[in-house]
Order: C-alpha cells, then sequence, then structure tokens
C-alpha cells in the first residue's frame, strides 16, 4: 500500500463538540507525539485530522477502510476523559485514559504500517496498544523506579476485566495481547532498576517495528 493517500475526518465530525472536548483532542495529540518521538517515527498524518470525541459512555473505535488501492480512510472515535483530572487510583479515568491511549497506538501503528507498504494484524494492534499504554502511563509518573513501575504494571495488567466472552475470537485475542503485553513490559524493568534507559528505549523501538511473529518470539525471549 505505498504511497498511502489518508483522508482526514470531515471537519463537521465535530460539529457540536464545543470548547469542553477539546482536552480530549489535545490529549491525544500529546500521546501521538510522545510515541512519535520515543519511535523516532517519520512525520505522518495528526491524530486530530482524523478524530472526534464520542459520546457519554462510547468507547474507543478506530474505523478503517481502503476505498481503492493506494488510499486508506481513518476515523478514530475517543473517549470523553470526563471533568476530573486522570489519577492511577483512579479506575475510570485510568480506563479511559488507557482506551485514548489504546486508540492513539492503533491509529500510529497503522499510519506506519501502511505507509511502509506493510501489512498489519489484529494481534499486532492490540499487542503495541498494551505496551504504549504502560510506556505513556509510565512516562507521567511523578518518579520512576522499580516499586512504581510494578505498581503502575499490577494497575494495568492484574485482574483484567473482558468485554468479550473467553473463547470467542476477540477474546482470546485481547487476553493473548494482554498477557504477552504484561510479560514484555515486566522484562523492561531491569532497565528501570539499573537506569539504563537509552537502552530500554532501544528496546522499544526494535519491538515496535518488529512483525506478529517476531515480537511474539521477543516476548518469549
Amino acid at each position: 500500500m505505498k504511497d498511502v493517500a489518508l483522508k482526514a475526518r470531515d471537519s463537521s465530525a465535530l460539529s457540536g463538540n464545543g470548547a469542553p472536548l477539546v482536552r480530549e483532542l489535545a490529549v491525544a495529540k500529546a500521546i501521538q507525539e510522545r510515541l512519535g518521538r520515543l519511535y523516532q517515527l517519520d512525520d505522518g498524518p495528526m491524530v486530530t485530522d482524523f478524530a472526534s470525541v464520542g459520546e457519554d459512555e462510547e468507547r474507543e473505535t478506530l474505523f478503517v477502510r481502503e476505498p481503492e488501492p493506494g488510499a486508506l480512510e481513518m476515523h478514530l472515535r475517543v473517549p470523553r476523559l470526563g471533568k476530573k483530572a486522570f489519577s492511577l487510583d483512579d479506575g475510570h479515568s485510568l480506563d479511559r485514559m488507557c482506551q485514548l491511549i489504546e486508540g492513539v497506538s492503533h491509529f500510529i501503528y497503522v499510519a506506519d504500517r501502511a505507509n511502509k507498504d506493510r501489512a498489519t494484524t489484529q494481534l499486532e494492534l492490540e499487542l503495541q496498544a498494551e505496551v504504549d499504554k504502560y510506556v505513556v502511563l509510565v512516562g507521567a509518573l511523578p518518579s520512576l523506579d522499580e516499586r512504581s513501575s510494578r505498581t503502575l504494571r499490577e494497575r494495568l495488567f492484574e485482574d483484567p476485566k473482558y468485554l468479550h466472552d473467553a473463547g470467542s475470537e476477540e477474546g482470546e485475542r485481547y487476553r493473548l495481547a494482554h498477557g504477552l503485553a504484561a510479560k514484555f513490559t515486566k522484562r523492561l524493568e531491569v532497565h528501570i532498576v539499573g537506569r539504563t534507559f537509552d537502552a530500554m528505549r532501544g528496546e522499544l523501538r526494535r519491538f515496535f517495528r518488529m512483525g506478529q511473529g517476531d515480537k511474539l518470539r521477543a516476548v518469549h525471549t
């Protein structure tokens, strides 16, 4: 899918959102910029040109279609974050922030793979998004050490609640991605303990560029 032309959402998609919901798009932009710097990505489409804010309880959704060869259309619906500031101690705000990170991660990954004429799988998308949730949130911690990283991982990966039943295709994919990300991010803590952050960034960049098979092997190495 070389020279992919990404079509932005019509500006009317934001009609009625009003000034209060600019916050969600500003956060989405900040997440994209942080991940773009981390993964050293070429300048790509801005997520805010392809996104709108959902209704009260609407969850994150990325719509993707290829109307013709060489063209890709995407539209990202992001959840409302609510009026309260995000807090790791508030499960409600953590869930909404994680959805927002997941949506931006999906957008970046699809756009990057399309522009490089590389295919991707739904498992790749979900696994990368689970890792990116940790990456973004660990960078927002007021202090970073093994204990704070472990606490964050416990919040993200222990005792998860799934929307899809076990045994269903979606349910099994989400459970697999979740478990793999938990194992991979736990391994990253060796860099936090040793304060080898350049090595940690290098490992994350290599992981981002891997295809599904290499990602699975990297987790189990």
